[in-house]
Order: C-alpha cells, then sequence, then structure tokens
C-alpha cells in the first residue's frame, strides 16, 4: 500500500524511499517545507546531483536528512551554517541549501547565520520557525511569541521573540523572505528565487508545531495553527504603515530585500589570484 502511495507521488524522485514514511508528528509542517522544496527543485530542473543540502539538529534537520535525496550534511547543532560555508568554498559549483530549524539557525547557531549573511557567501538557508525547541521538549526559544506558554514558560512567556528575516535583511543578505506553511505557492516562488540569487539568501517559514506549541496555547489542531498564520499575516508593504504596537502579534511576510552584493567565494578567489599574481605563481 504505501509504495503504491508513494509511486503516485510526482515528486517522490527526489526522496528517500527508504526513509518513508517520515517520522515527523501528525501536522507537522515540516512535510508542506519537504514538498515545497522538491518543488522548487523540480520547477528550476536542478540536477540533485548539483545540489548539496545540509542540516544541524532538531525537528526540521530532518527534512534535509534522511529524507531528500541527494548529498547531504547532516551535521552537530548549530554548525550547519559553517559545514555549509566550507563546502561552499570547497566546492563553489555546487548549489548549496541548508534546511534546518529556528532554534538550530537562529538560537544555538545565531552567530553563523548573522555572519554568513554579512559575509554574503552564496548559499541559500531554509530556516522553519515553528517557535519552540521541538524535538527536546517543547521549551521556550528566541522566536517563542511573547506571551506564549512552552514547557519552560508554562505561565508565558515575558521575551520579546527575534525577528529573523529583519535581522538577516540588515546583516546584508541578498534575498529575504518570510512565508507561513498557509503560504505555499509563495514559498515555492521564493525557494526558486533564493536558489538562484548570488548570495547569502534566506527564507524564513513559520511552520506549525500542533504537538509542542499548538496544544499549550489552545490550537491543538494543525488546521487552526493554518488558520491563525492566515488570520495574523500582514504583507510588508501594509506593516511598512503599521505602529509596532499594531504589529505586535502579527507576522509580517513577504520579501524583504532583492538585491546585489558582491559575493564571499567569489571575492575570496579573486583576492587569490591578486596575491598569486603578485607573486609570480600564476598558472602554477
Amino acid at each position: 500500500m504505501a509504495k503504491e502511495i508513494y509511486s503516485r507521488y510526482p515528486l517522490i524522485k527526489y526522496l528517500r524511499k527508504e526513509a518513508l514514511p517520515t517520522a515527523l508528528c501528525p501536522g507537522c509542517g515540516g512535510g508542506t517545507v519537504l514538498n515545497a522544496f522538491a518543488n522548487a527543485v523540480d520547477q528550476l530542473k536542478i540536477d540533485p546531483k548539483d545540489l548539496v543540502v545540509v542540516s544541524g539538529i532538531g525537528c526540521s534537520a530532518w527534512i534535509a536528512s534522511p529524507y531528500f535525496l541527494a548529498d547531504t550534511l547532516h551535521t552537530t547543532h548549530g554548525r550547519a551554517i559553517a559545514f555549509a560555508t566550507g563546502v561552499k568554498v570547497g566546492l563553489p559549483d555546487k548549489k548549496v541549501v541548508v534546511i534546518s530549524g529556528d532554534g538550530d539557525l537562529a538560537s544555538i547557531g545565531g552567530n553563523h547565520l548573522l555572519h554568513a549573511a554579512r559575509r554574503n557567501i552564496d548559499i541559500t538557508v531554509i530556516l522553519v520557525n515553528n517557535f519552540i525547541y521541538g524535538m527536546t521538549g517543547g521549551q521556550v526559544a528566541p522566536t517563542t511569541p511573547f506571551g506564549a506558554k512552552t514547557t519552560t514558560s508554562p505561565y508565558r512567556n515575558i521575551e520579546h521573540p527575534l525577528q529573523i528575516s529583519e535581522t538577516i535583511a540588515a546583516a546584508g543578505a541578498s534575498y529575504v523572505a518570510r512565508w507561513t506553511t498557509a503560504h505555499v505557492y509563495q514559498l515555492i516562488e521564493s525557494i526558486k528565487k533564493a536558489i538562484q540569487v548570488k548570495g547569502f539568501s534566506l527564507v524564513e517559514v513559520i511552520s506549525q508545531c500542533p504537538v509542542q506549541f499548538g496544544r499549550r496555547n489552545r490550537m491543538k489542531e494543525p488546521a487552526e495553527m493554518l488558520r491563525w498564520y492566515l488570520k495574523n499575516s500582514v504583507p510588508i508593504s501594509k506593516a511598512k504603515n503599521m505602529s509596532p504596537e499594531e504589529l505586535e502579534g502579527k507576522f509580517v511576510i513577504g520579501e524583504f530585500v532583492n538585491r546585489e552584493r558582491p559575493e564571499f567565494v567569489t571575492e575570496l578567489n579573486k583576492l587569490i589570484d591578486e596575491v598569486q599574481e603578485h607573486f609570480g605563481l600564476k598558472g602554477e
């Protein structure tokens, strides 16, 4: 029965059949992100052999490894972007994509995220933001909304969340966009743009975690969380004319930046050529 179901999925060629069905919780948004990424790769006609997909530790890290059929690196907690940087410098012709969660990329690995954007290295980061440390028990995270409940903030969270997309846009990334798992077609288009951009690109995906986040915040069903996203999503064009008070509890969606800046690996190779020419080593 499982093989029959898989055979009807048009993008099954991009997935590791031996790893299916996924270990993701029922209603998890990770499957939506995996499907969106596979659609983007398919629509761009990218050969998976030209991809290196990197992940860290956490629920969202499983999207890349073990489920996506390409060369993958399942790395240590918070270090996915550091590994991806090494891959891109060593194999500049490869398309390098990082897929992991907010706890892995924006908390434990926050410095790597910030400085990869500053360097503008040509890697794409798909950051799955479910507002919580899902795999380890539902603890409060730097992305947990103000007032939300978690296992380690059972009464309410009194910290304001890190605005990831705004921060990475300010750090110097070439492309930054944010969508939710309720905006699938827009998400696919942004992933396609991010992969094609020359420079650092981030696509933040606000994704439901009904098991750890939803049930503690009166949204036990995945559909309730999706309706919450749709009800509270504000296009960036509209958000520019709203006050901070009006934007409290809202999800600003859309493209934050799409610009050209010097790219790190290109500049590094230029520097190597300059030094070799200066010391008469060119061609050796």
